[in-house]
């Protein structure tokens, strides 16, 4: 009897894949909607190029961890845009992740859904 016990815990594997970093470098599309335009975005290292429209805008961005990062301009143009951005992501499907978005410390917080495009 403790042999069945045995291979039965043995044989017992997880099938969890850590694809923890797939949001980190790539090219991503945050579509119009509701609260957003077309934005489409381009992450390499620490910097993040956001272009939305004729506007092209350079973030540097810092993981915390898997599921938090802060983004702040490099060169801001307006005092909203002096403020990081705090970004927490909700949830992770297949090629996409829903998230909420926090701007400085004020009380504005807006969610919506990013898509990995490559």
């Amino acid at each position: 009897m403790l042999t069945t016990y045995c291979f039965l815990f043995t044989s017992c594997k997880s099938e969890f894949k850590d694809e923890s970093n797939k949001f980190k470098i790539g090219v991503f599309e945050i579509p119009a909607g509701k609260d957003f335009v077309k934005e489409t975005i381009i992450r390499k290292d620490s910097i993040q190029i956001s272009k939305h429209g004729l506007h092209v805008d350079t973030l540097s961005i810092k993981w915390k961890n898997n599921f938090f990062y802060t983004l702040k301009y490099i060169n801001p143009k307006t005092d909203l845009q002096k403020d990081p951005m705090f970004v927490q992501i909700n949830e992770i499907h297949e090629d996409s992740y829903d998230f909420t978005v926090k701007i400085g410390f004020s009380n504005f917080t807006k969610k919506g859904t990013i898509y990995k495009t490559k």
